[in-house]
C-alpha cells in the first residue's frame, strides 16, 4: 500500500476538502483537518481539547504548542499508519518547524507539499453562490438552481447564505491567507517539497493533477 504524508495547501474555497476526500477513498490516508480536530476534541472533552476550548471561547487564537500536542495526538491514531494529510496545519513557518520536531520525534517526515491554486476571483464566485442549510447545515450544489430562502433538499431547513461568504468577507480572507501563507509556500519551496496544482477545472481533471504531481497512478 502507497503510504504519503502530505500537508495541503490552499485558499478558502479552492476544493482541498473535496479532493482530500477522494485521496482518502482511494489511498485510505488519514484527512487530518486542524478545525474538526479541534472540534472533536472539544466535544470529547479531552484535556486537550479543554485546554484548547479555554482560548476559543475568548475568541482567541489557540496557542501553537497546544495546536502540535492535538496534531501529535492524533497522528498516533492507527488511521494515520498508512499515510494522512494535514488540511489546515501548518500556516505559518514557525507552524511547520513545530511539525517537523514532531514528526522527527515519531520517526516520520512529510513528502509532499500540495499547493492547490485557484486565481481570487474565481474563488470570490464560487464561494459567493455557495448557499447552506441553517438547519442541518450541508452546502448545496449551486447547479441545482437554488436561491435563498427555498428549503434545503436534505432536510427542508431554509437555505441561506454565510456571512463569511459574502464577496467582500471573502475578498479579506483571502488576503490574510495570502500573508499568512507566504512564507510557508517559500520554506516548502526550499526543501523541493511544494507541489503547485492548478484548482480550475474539473474535479476530475483537477485530482488527477493532483495524482500526477505526487507521482501516482
Amino acid at each position: 500500500m502507497l503510504k504519503k504524508r502530505i500537508v495541503l495547501l490552499g485558499a478558502p474555497g479552492v476544493g482541498k476538502g473535496t479532493q482530500a476526500k477522494r485521496l482518502k477513498e482511494q489511498f485510505q490516508w488519514a484527512h487530518i483537518s486542524t478545525g474538526d480536530m479541534l472540534r472533536e476534541a472539544v466535544k470529547d472533552k479531552t484535556t486537550l481539547g479543554m485546554k484548547a476550548n479555554a482560548y476559543m471561547e475568548k475568541g482567541e487564537l489557540v496557542p501553537d504548542e497546544l495546536i502540535v500536542e492535538l496534531v501529535g495526538e492524533r497522528l498516533r491514531r492507527k488511521d494515520c499508519q498508512n499515510g494522512f494529510m494535514l488540511d489546515g496545519f501548518p500556516r505559518t513557518v514557525i507552524q511547520a518547524e513545530k511539525l517537523d520536531e514532531l514528526l522527527e520525534s515519531i520517526n516520520e517526515k512529510i513528502d509532499d507539499v500540495v499547493s492547490i491554486t485557484v486565481e481570487n476571483k474565481a474563488i470570490i464566485d464560487r464561494l459567493s453562490k455557495r448557499l447552506v442549510c441553517d438547519q442541518c447545515g450541508k452546502v448545496v450544489d449551486p447547479d441545482k438552481g437554488l436561491n435563498i430562502g427555498d428549503p434545503c433538499p436534505y432536510c427542508h431547513g431554509k437555505l441561506i447564505r454565510r456571512k463569511d461568504d459574502e464577496p467582500e468577507t471573502i475578498g479579506r480572507r483571502l488576503e490574510v491567507y495570502e500573508a499568512q501563507t507566504r512564507s510557508l509556500i517559500q520554506y516548502y519551496q526550499g526543501r523541493g517539497l511544494l507541489r503547485s496544482v492548478d484548482g480550475l477545472g474539473d474535479l476530475s481533471d483537477v485530482y488527477q493533477r493532483i495524482c500526477d504531481s505526487l507521482g501516482i497512478a
